[in-house]
């Protein structure tokens, strides 16, 4: 093996993470400016970002050519993003349990990933909606989740791969490692850490909802990725440079977003669930 043979991997490599970085240097602040503006704006993105993991998702499942699958998941989703719009979530979560009966209904083989495929993404909307809603902390805590999953993410890409060692479940994620895992709790337990110096919390409860989430995220990541090797999928799509499809991306956000939203949902804090999550 020559040596332009033994660079291409580590040149191939190097490319992928310039296109990652650049990626997430665009979006990344769109995200965060859109969700300070909130509102219809916020909700907007979520539920466009729900279609397209939906739709992501029936075709990783192989049910995407099912046309009425896909119109009533997409019909329910679009119906629900309206009510959350115009703040009836009440309203938002009786056409999400109609969608379920109606995915279900319309669904001829694949029922149960089909549905599943619609309350993961339709979850995920709800969720990132309502940690929002709340006009004082709802952006500081929707933000405090994002930093959480982007700083696991990048921890443990950069400890995966620097320190390298044993599988973390090489069955599911060969890539994936303990040093990788660690690294990503590491990045969360410091998003904690820089919200308890220069924002609203006190550290230990901080650290041990950024220790969760972390957690979460990761299990988030690992649960996309049995689901794509369950069907023999490589990406969910090619829709981010670097990054694959939505599902790709947002497989940690997803299961940090819900598991937020139930955590504030059970504290029952009248002023609503940013403010739950932040103020302890």
């Amino acid at each position: 093996m020559n040596q332009e043979q033994l660079a291409s991997p580590a040149a191939g490599e190097s490319r992928n993470l310039r296109t990652r970085i650049i990626a997430a240097l665009v979006l990344a602040p769109a995200a965060i400016g859109i969700a300070w503006a909130g509102g219809p704006l916020w909700v907007g993105l979520v539920t466009l970002a729900a279609i397209g993991m939906y739709v992501e998702w029936l075709s990783i499942v192989g049910a995407a050519r099912e046309k009425q699958t896909v119109a009533a998941g997409i019909a329910a989703l679009v119906l629900s993003g309206l009510c959350l719009a115009l703040g009836h979530g009440t309203f938002s979560l009786v056409v999400l349990v109609i969608g379920i009966a109606a995915v279900a209904a319309v669904s001829r083989r694949l029922q149960l990933w089909s549905v599943g495929g619609f309350c993961y993404a339709a979850a995920a909307a709800f969720a990132s909606a309502q940690v929002r809603l709340d006009d004082a902390y709802g952006f500081v805590a929707l933000i405090f989740v994002m930093l959480v999953v982007w700083a696991a993410d990048i921890g443990g890409y950069f400890a995966g791969r620097g320190i390298g060692g044993p599988k973390l479940w090489p069955r599911v994620s060969p890539k994936k490692t303990w040093a990788g895992a660690i690294g990503g709790f590491a990045g969360g337990l410091a998003v904690a850490a820089g919200f308890a110096a220069f924002g609203p919390g006190k550290l230990v409860p901080l650290l041990l909802l950024a220790a969760f989430l972390s957690v979460v995220s990761q299990s988030g990541d690992l649960f996309e990725s049995a689901v794509k090797r369950r069907f023999g999928v490589k990406d969910s799509g090619q829709i981010i440079p670097g990054h694959g499809g939505l599902l790709d991306r947002l497989d940690g956000f997803v299961a940090a977003i819900i598991a937020a939203a139930l955590f504030g949902f059970m504290r029952g804090d009248a002023n609503g669930i940013g403010h739950a999550l932040m103020v302890w």
